[in-house]
């Protein structure tokens, strides 16, 4: 089989279904599966999806798992020599994946990549581009707000000078779209370090995927529609700030030298507050 698809839904029902369209659109020409790692949706999601699409895998994890745990669920069903991380607010351009399966085919030194992902209207979005690894120091101007006052600040980890019209390797892309060779699988034992809830996870697999002695690359040679965050909208901030910091922590503890990860550790319950604080003044 040449691909796998696999999305992880938590009560996406508005996306999910349209998702599950495009993609068998976009895998025309493919020998393909599509597997759901549900985390226990409640709004009859896994109804629709069973009823709509009966080929479809779906694997009911009970409750919310997280990201990386729900997508290493799914791995034991995979037959595909490619899987693809898909969100469920994603929307697959039709004879898409085809022609980036052969790009990945004919360039064996790439371990992960990752498309243009766009708005709905096809323009690049920008909150869904590649960026760099983290470091201590833009890590910590997220942590205290800093770029509410000074945006630049972040500008090197962000690739404010980025250029989504040029095939490029990267440090990072995101978990939105993240097309991976089996072989990265087979070498780790899984897709994402299932120490990280949410978030991380992605900027991690790219960074073993490194080590490993692959690239990551991103590839505008095709493009997908990236809706961002629908599936996080309805969270309270201060959930989304706990999950946020608590994977920054483990991130910087197991890829940074130890004085960094207890600065950052440090620091985290201060970002929590200062989330907390601005979310009481809100109300």
């Amino acid at each position: 089989m040449d691909l796998s698809i696999i999305t992880v839904n938590y009560n996406g029902k508005n996306d999910i279904l349209n998702q599950i369209a495009s993609a068998r659109e976009g895998a025309c020409g493919l020998e393909y599966e599509q597997i759901i790692s549900d985390n226990g949706s409640t709004d009859e999601s896994v109804l629709e999806i069973k009823r709509l699409f009966p080929n479809v895998k779906v694997i009911e994890n009970g409750s919310n798992l997280g990201f990386a745990t729900a997508n290493n669920l799914a791995l034991p069903y995979v037959s595909g020599e490619f899987i693809l991380f898909l969100n469920p607010d994603m929307r697959v351009a039709p004879d898409s994946l085809k022609k980036l399966i052969d790009w990945m085919r004919a360039h064996p030194e790439v371990g992960i990549a990752s498309p243009k992902l766009t708005d709905e209207e096809g323009k690049f979005n920008k909150n869904s581009k590649p960026r760099r690894f983290p470091n201590v120091l833009d890590q910590t101007a997220l942590l205290l707000k800093i770029p509410h006052i000074f945006p630049k600040i972040i500008n090197h980890y962000h690739y404010s000078d980025f250029n989504p019209e040029i095939e490029q390797e990267v440090d990072s892309v995101r978990g939105s779209f993240m097309l991976m060779r089996r072989a990265i699988i087979q070498k780790l034992g899984w897709a994402f370090d299932p120490r990280y809830f949410i978030w991380f996870e992605d900027v991690d697999i790219c960074r073993e995927t490194k080590r490993l002695g692959y690239k990551v690359v991103y590839t505008p040679i095709i493009s997908c529609v990236d809706r961002v965050g629908q599936s996080f909208k309805h969270l309270p901030d201060k959930v989304k700030q706990r999950w946020f910091t608590k994977s920054m922590v483990l991130y910087f503890k197991k890829w940074e030298p130890k004085y960094k990860f207890i600065w950052i550790t440090v620091l985290r319950p201060i970002a929590i507050l200062m989330v907390d604080i601005a979310t009481c003044f809100r109300k």
